[in-house]
């Protein structure tokens, strides 16, 4: 079987990178799971923010916003972001309000705002309502379905068992046989390094990290719809709402290999004593826990384009955590340089997020 493209990955950098690619040929898309979005795209805290990441990473998610606000009828709705902090961390607050923008609020107001925050903990709050939630199931669905009726094919079940070269294109062993491509796309996240390597690519040094989180019981028996997402400075704990609960993180970044991730219990417990420090209400035990591998590039900026030793071999990898919200602009961005256009973004940004730049 040939196809023209053939996207390694069912998250959503493989699936959006389907739905843009499908209307410039025939799309195959493998993904190892029995399901897609089943690593770090399925266990995501779903947020668009405009003023996370570094500037290639910011620019780029200034490039989705308005797909997501346009695609399907829109997959954001308000949410708001908010720091709030212990008088001894008034250090890391100010760098935080200072590199995101954010508002300066009293500790009053933002305790009016999560009737959860203690008052007598919290010295310092900042704010900002530009946040907002993103729908991601909603989001995989729509872009799958738009790939499909394009022509797609997308695979589940489908792991790659071996990979080469095979005349000017590159040829994919699966247990289901094989698969020939003139342009393979590597959007396999954590394992990204490995598909290159299992495919004579050189590796670009991409690093999974673990990122844990635990779903609480909405703290006081609050309904916690309204209440922004919740950041400790330095982006030591973050807390959010869902579905009528709260989930929380140590916002842990620890190296790991590519693996169907677990929390640790020592580094959860250790997120929600952070939560706890600026909390009234105790917490008891998880309603259930989970972990992701968010996976980064050296510079933690995303990478989006041809490999510069390997024809027809494109990266999108390195997402970390802003998968969601860079994904419609990095598919684009794809797109374009597989069609050889000339892409719709600054000649800097394209060349920041370049394989090129590791040399």
């Amino acid at each position: 079987m040939a196809c023209d493209f053939l996207v390694i990955g069912g998250g959503i950098a493989g699936i959006s990178a389907a739905a843009a690619l499908a209307p410039l040929g025939r799309v195959v898309v493998l993904e190892a799971e029995a399901a897609l979005a089943y690593h770090a795209s399925g266990r995501s805290a779903a947020l668009y923010e405009p003023r996370y990441g570094n500037p290639a990473v910011r620019a780029l998610t200034a490039a989705t916003g308005p797909r997501l606000r346009a695609v399907d009828g829109g997959v954001l709705s308000a949410r708001g972001l908010m720091i709030v902090a212990r008088a001894d961390e008034s250090e890391e607050f100010a760098a935080d309000v200072a590199s995101m923008g954010l508002h300066p609020i009293e500790a009053a107001e933002a305790c009016a705002l999560v009737p959860a925050l203690d008052p007598a903990a919290v010295a310092l709050a900042a704010h900002h309502p530009d946040a907002e939630d993103i729908d991601t199931d909603r989001l995989i669905q729509h872009l799958a379905r738009a790939a499909r009726a394009a022509g797609a094919e997308i695979r589940t079940g489908a792991p790659v068992l071996a990979l080469a070269r095979a005349g000017a294109g590159w040829l994919a062993e699966t247990p289901a046989g094989a698969i020939g491509a003139r342009t393979l796309v590597n959007a396999a996240g954590a394992w990204a390094d490995r598909v290159a390597a299992l495919g004579g690519v050189r590796p670009l040094g991409l690093v999974p990290h673990r990122r844990s989180i635990a779903r609480i019981a909405a703290p006081g028996g609050a309904d916690t719809r309204g209440w922004p997402m919740l950041f400790g400075p330095g982006e030591r704990w973050y807390a959010k709402p869902d579905a009528g609960a709260l989930i929380v993180s140590p916002a842990d970044e620890d190296p790991a290999e590519p693996h169907d991730a677990w929390p640790d219990d020592l580094v959860l417990a250790e997120g929600l004593a952070r939560w706890q420090a600026v909390a009234r209400h105790p917490v008891t035990r998880p309603l259930a826990t989970w972990a992701g591998l968010r996976t980064f590039a050296p510079d933690r900026a995303l990478v989006i384009g041809p490999d510069p030793a390997a024809a027809g071999f494109f990266w999108l990898a390195g997402q970390g955590g802003y998968g969601f919200q860079t994904s419609l602009g990095a598919a684009a961005l794809l797109a374009d340089l597989v069609a050889g256009r000339a892409p719709d973004l600054d000649p800097a940004l394209v060349a920041a997020l370049s394989p090129a730049r590791f040399g």
